[in-house]
């Protein structure tokens, strides 16, 4: 057998693990009642059989003189405390006895005789009327008592059914009625001979069990029941303490005394138990006397006649270490004694109390030797282990440890049992290997040790046996290599322990996590960090170690504890990451902020970031038919959550660059979740969403869904598709079923536009054509069709492949899914020459616009339109030119509608001419600046909108610095702070254009409009006044004569505005004509 380690010098020499036979003399040796401390029977046997062989020889008469002698003696004295009996006529009565009496006699032998007498008494009366005067006498004195009881005890070895009906009839006429007199004895019962009645009687069923033991065994559950009755209805103190514990002892000594006491069942002893653990629960907070190891020691007698059920064994275990583990630390235990005449042995009490304790658990091991039972007394150990006070964990893990010791050493464990709780029990001993008690260190280190090598000796596993006595060792020789110890045991529970039991060894670890001890803190994270690392978990905990550390995570203190379990997640997802993302999905609903630190850790690599990300596509994609929906709850659909996560994710720093790595997949599932959330009717809420509220509120499936949707554009850097569509309101339509393909259209029509992954989202789509779901089909040739005027595509897939793809859908029962495939077999990629056609036809068209009166400008533009996009990847080379240059003059069309559609199909034209002439175009651009900047306060609403994305587009073709920042004010600026960044970003991003900005503006001074009227005077303020220096050197006098002129025209303009602005511009252009000279 593999002894625990010996050689630490913090283990305690004087608390043995196993208790030395004596506890049973320190029981009948050192009672708290006189009568048996004294000890009469066995100081004086000899004498005692003389004096009975004298009393068998007298005559009845004789005997009533003795016993009435003795009486009155007793009665006189009744009334004083006195030791000693100097009555000369009780000695010449005695005399005939020729017995060697001493010299005064003892009262406490005058009790013993008369109890001898009555016990030789054959007359059933005169026993019954000696005893009643007996009883009438005061139970003042405990002298008294004592010796009342003692009468009783002998006399009742004869006598049994008298001394019985004497003593019921006791109860029912004094003690019934000082009882009622005082129930909760708010002050002294005045009547002072009867006040202590009830510790008589406790006193003489003690002495009655103790001097009848061939007869008493049918009458233990009547005597127990009377012993609790009186104990129960009495006023507590210390004499009623006193007798119960005495009576209680005699008890037991009777008992085991007793051959035939185990084939009786005593239905009593547990009520008995529960007023010894009432009177330890009223023990005072300090150790002057050996009270609590008494009671402890009888409770031990007690709880083997028979096996006691598991809740009174559990009270008995409750109360026993909270009397004694919560008593002042042993360098207090003398200070914290009251004044007493004489200071006893703390230590040496202690020592004993302790001593009690360690023997109460291993009887009750000894009774069931099996590894369920030592779990449930170590469970009792649990809240001690836990305390805040060192000293109360110091005890504890101490008992602990020697009730294994003891396990180990003398107890050989029958019964193989796996307790789960035993992982809990491991969990707390190993966290107080940081305990800043150096004694609690060693013993819960020990006790790992020893619970370990009781798990092992049950399995018999010699490759463990060999791996502990390895740890040992190592243990006793390298304690400050902490680490190496840690993976040491680590990897013996590993082995050692059940799947439950690791379960709740790791339970328990990461219930600490939010301990405000640092030390225990980071041994708990290093542990369940080692533990994941060692491949000790299994499938099956995966849920429950989740979901407890989630249960902690926000109450984690220390960021390097944090740190490590972010480490186990991902440890635990590389293992396991299905079943790790299948359980963080159940946790909580996607939006609560807690469970994204698990998400983040699922990202600690890029592998498992990836893996993760499929999984929750896959997840996306489990979308059950309506009718069975009925059965459960929407919100509980698995790609609800899903689909709540993505969204999460999208704006998760740590799954920037996954998320670009499954963009295709991403986008393709949220377009088709969106149908499937439509085609459930779980459209609800979709357009009540604010982007410019700030409050939080939960999102409804389909805006979380759309904004994914939106969210996949602006955090991948592909924000010119977001703000495409953003700007031409083209999100809107994917709030409705009925707008919806025409969304994804737009949709797909803007990512070809940009080049947004056309290669992966093709890809993607061409796998959704084939898929058995409508919905997919419609996403898919929605997108397809679309991308057949991507500039690039050729270079992704052959014509011959896009036409046996585009040819799957002509025989698709859905109508939308044939119409777009025969529309993409139709398109100028599949049919080259239609490119001929097209531009020859766009060349006709343009020459209208140079008569001077075109009819139907809007229909011409919208013919156009169709044409730019129908040539797609072909381009309209250098009629591009000529289109922009027509275009330009009809943004200040009277018509709103022309001047929209001018200003739109501009912004068309200028990504239409291919490369070759993208120089060209980029000085369009230039030009329609400061007009597209002063039509963004168009009085047209629909003008200003579409304003907004052409500036926004010839930003982009001009490859301005701040793009993207020019988009935030041109969707969601407002006032003069918006007006103010977009002036800067256009100026700022044009160096030395100033001059030219301004020349452009002037003619806006004239306007028709007032909005573009008070633009221009902003703009032309702003410009002489932030760039004055500039334009000093860029402007020539003719343009300052040009500037006089539009200027002075305002002079006597009605409009007050323009009036004012005249006087302020005015002296800028007096201070300019002194700096320009050329």
């Amino acid at each position: 057998m593999v002894a625990a380690p010996s050689d630490d010098p913090h283990c305690p020499q004087w608390r043995s693990s196993c208790l030395s036979p004596t506890e049973e003399q320190e029981q009948d040796n050192g009672q708290p009642g006189r009568a048996i401390l004294e000890e009469p029977l066995k100081d004086r046997l000899l004498q005692e059989e003389a004096l009975v062989d004298k009393i068998r020889t007298m005559s009845v008469l004789e005997k009533n003189v003795v016993l009435d002698t003795i009486h009155h003696c007793i009665k006189e004295q009744t009334q004083l405390i006195w030791k000693e009996v100097a009555d000369t006529g009780i000695q010449e009565l005695l005399a005939p006895l020729n017995l060697e009496l001493k010299q005064p006699l003892e009262k406490t032998f005058l009790f013993h005789v008369f109890g001898l007498i009555l016990r030789e008494t054959t007359d059933q009366e005169l026993v019954r009327r000696h005893l009643a005067d007996l009883l009438e006498l005061s139970h003042q004195s405990s002298s008294q008592r004592e010796g009342i009881a003692a009468t009783i005890g002998i006399a009742s070895s004869s006598h049994l059914q008298a001394v019985w009906a004497l003593l019921e009839h006791l109860g029912r006429t004094r003690f019934l009625r000082t009882a009622f007199m005082s129930p909760e004895c708010p002050q002294p019962d005045p009547d002072r001979h009867w006040r202590w009645v009830s510790s008589t009687c406790l006193l003489c069923y003690g002495q009655m069990a103790l001097h009848a033991p061939e007869q008493i065994l049918p009458w233990v559950d009547n005597i127990i029941s009377r012993m609790v009755y009186y104990f129960s209805c009495s006023c507590y103190d210390n004499i009623l303490k006193t007798s119960f514990l005495s009576a209680a002892i005699m008890l037991t000594k009777a008992l085991r005394q007793e051959d035939g006491t185990q084939s009786y069942k005593f239905t009593q002893i547990p009520d008995l138990i529960q007023c010894l653990l009432r009177i330890l629960q009223k023990e005072p907070n300090f150790l002057a006397t050996l009270f609590r190891q008494k009671v402890i020691l009888v409770i031990v007698k007690l709880s083997l006649r028979p096996s006691l059920k598991p809740m009174v064994k559990s009270q008995i275990l409750q109360t026993c270490l909270q009397t004694l583990f919560v008593l002042p630390p042993g360098e207090k235990l003398k200070s914290c004694l009251p004044l007493l005449d004489l200071a006893p042995d703390v230590m040496a009490l202690y020592k004993k109390s302790m001593q009690a304790l360690d023997l109460l658990l291993q009887s009750f091991l000894s009774e069931n030797k099996s590894m369920d039972e030592m779990c449930f007394l170590l469970q009792h150990m649990q809240p001690w282990l836990q305390s805040d006070k060192s000293h109360e964990r110091k005890r504890a893990a101490q008992t602990t440890f020697l009730l294994l010791q003891y396990t180990v050493d003398y107890v050989t464990l029958t019964e193989e049992a796996t307790p789960s709780l035993l992982g809990h029990q491991l969990g707390l001993l190993v966290l107080l290997w940081r305990d800043k008690d150096l004694v609690t260190r060693s013993h819960s280190r020990q006790s790992v040790y020893l619970l370990l090598q009781l798990l092992i000796q049950q399995k018999g596993s010699t490759e463990q046996f060999i791996l502990l006595n390895k740890m040992k060792n190592f243990e006793a020789k390298a304690r400050r290599q902490s680490e190496m110890k840690c993976y040491n045991v680590v990897k013996a529970l590993n082995r050692s322990l059940t799947v439950a039991q690791h379960t709740q060894l790791i339970l328990t670890l990461l219930e600490r996590l939010g301990s405000h001890s640092r030390p225990q803190c980071d041994l708990a994270s290093q542990l369940l960090l080692l533990l994941l690392e060692d491949r000790g978990v299994k499938t099956e905990q995966v849920a429950e170690i989740l979901q407890g550390l989630f249960q902690e995570l926000s109450s984690v203190v220390f960021k390097g504890v944090l740190q490590t379990m972010m480490k186990v997640v991902t440890v635990l997802g590389t293992q396991y990451t299905q079943e790790t993302v299948e359980v963080i999905l159940s946790l909580c609903h996607p939006s609560e902020r807690q469970v994204l630190p698990l998400w983040k850790a699922l990202a600690g690599s890029s592998r498992l970031a990836r893996r993760v990300l499929t999984l929750l596509y896959a997840k996306l994609k489990l979308r059950p038919a309506g009718e069975l929906l009925r059965l459960s709850q929407p919100e509980e659909l698995i790609s609800l959550l899903a689909l709540g996560t993505i969204y999460e994710l999208l704006y998760t720093r740590e799954y920037k660059a996954t998320v670009r790595w499954a963009f295709a997949g991403i986008l393709v599932g949220l377009l088709t979740q969106l149908r499937y959330l439509f085609e459930l009717g779980a459209a609800d809420g979709i357009s009540d969403y604010e982007e410019d509220v700030l409050e939080v509120r939960p999102l409804s499936p389909c805006r979380t869904c759309l904004e994914a949707l939106k969210g996949l554009f602006w955090t991948t850097s592909y924000w010119e598709v977001f703000a495409h569509l953003k700007l031409l309101q083209g999100w809107e339509l994917f709030e409705h079923l009925e707008t919806y393909t025409e969304g994804v259209t737009l949709l797909a029509r803007a990512m070809a536009h940009y080049d947004c992954e056309v290669k992966a989202v093709l890809g993607q789509a061409v796998i959704s054509l084939k898929s058995s779901e409508e919905r997919d089909n419609i996403v898919a040739i929605l997108i397809i069709t679309e991308f057949l005027n991507s500039q690039d595509l050729t270079q992704y897939v052959s014509r011959r492949t896009m036409d046996s793809v585009l040819s799957l859908g002509l025989n698709h029962p859905n109508q939308l899914v044939r119409a777009m495939s025969l529309k993409g077999l139709s398109s100028t990629l599949m049919h080259p020459k239609k490119v001929v056609l097209l531009r020859g036809r766009l060349a006709g068209l343009l020459d209208r616009f140079g008569k001077p009166e075109p009819k139907d400008l809007m229909g011409l533009m919208e013919i156009l339109g169709d044409i730019l996009h129908h040539l797609g990847t072909q381009g309209v080379g250098a009629a591009s030119l000529k289109m922009a240059q027509h275009l330009l003059p009809l943004f200040e069309d009277e018509q709103a509608p022309v001047r929209g559609g001018a200003i739109s199909l501009f912004g068309d034209v200028l990504h239409s001419g291919g490369m070759k002439y993208r120089p060209e175009l980029k000085t369009f651009a230039f030009q329609a600046l400061v007009p597209l900047l002063f039509h963004l306060a168009d009085p047209c609403p629909d003008v200003a909108m579409n304003t907004k994305l052409t500036f926004l587009r010839c930003a982009i073709l001009l490859k301005w610095e701040f793009r993207k920042e020019l988009f935030g004010k041109l969707a969601w600026g407002h006032g003069l702070g918006a007006e103010n960044d977009i002036f800067i970003y256009m100026v700022e991003s044009n160096f030395g254009s100033y001059h030219q900005f301004l020349m452009q503006a002037l003619h806006y001074l004239a306007s028709p409009h007032r909005n573009l009227r008070r633009t221009a005077m902003k703009f032309i303020g702003g410009l002489l006044h932030d760039y004055f220096t500039d334009l000093c050197f860029s402007l020539k006098k003719g343009d300052l004569n040009v500037l006089r002129k539009h200027v002075e025209v305002l002079r006597q303009d009605p409009d007050s505005m323009s009036r004012r602005f005249y006087h302020s511009v005015l002296e800028d252009i007096s201070e300019l004509s002194q700096f320009v000279t050329h």
